[in-house]
């Protein structure tokens, strides 16, 4: 279903958050990657509020997928109204957004580097409001106090989880 290559650099990079994330607070690895990977396979069939998330969520029900996965799922959608009362629904919500903005400071630096994305980077094109326009600022912040994290360690965090895909991403690590 996902056709872009962006959306899919994407849904890789919310993977390895939500697994960093699940190894910092002892949970499943695996169930939160598999969370992070589909949270948004549905999305080019309809990036709109009547569609998104809830016509994957149908598809993935249709096929078995457990309630408490698609209710993970929805609670990214601000719309959907789903509380964000569990550690999982939470990191989602924190790493969503902060992927695609560690990505795009990554990709305007020299050597497309990762390592050179530090807290002071992002906290800086923040300010730059034409700069990945698409990304809520509110949410970067917000996601990381919802989860209790200093904003510059979930900064870190997500970094650092992106460094050992970078080059799937179209960056170095």
């Amino acid at each position: 279903m996902t056709q872009s290559d962006q959306l899919r650099r994407h849904m890789r990079s919310v993977e390895a958050a939500m697994r960093a994330y699940a190894r910092r607070f002892g949970e499943d690895e695996e169930r939160w990657a598999v969370l992070g990977l589909i949270h948004d396979w549905d999305y080019e069939s309809g990036p709109t509020q009547e569609l998104h998330p809830m016509r994957g969520i149908t598809m993935l029900r249709e096929k078995g997928w457990p309630e408490d996965i698609l209710d993970d799922i929805a609670s990214h959608a601000d719309y959907l109204d789903v509380p964000r009362d569990s550690n999982i629904r939470k990191a989602l919500n924190a790493v969503d957004e902060m992927c695609g903005f560690i990505i795009a400071c990554a990709l305007v630096k020299p050597d497309k580097s990762l390592s050179a994305v530090e807290p002071s980077t992002v906290r800086k094109k923040m300010k730059d409001k034409a700069f990945a326009r698409g990304v809520h600022r509110e949410e970067l912040t917000a996601g990381a106090e919802a989860l209790g994290i200093p904003f510059d360690e979930h900064v870190e965090i997500v970094r650092d989880a992106l460094k050992p895909i970078a080059h799937e991403l179209g960056l170095n690590p």
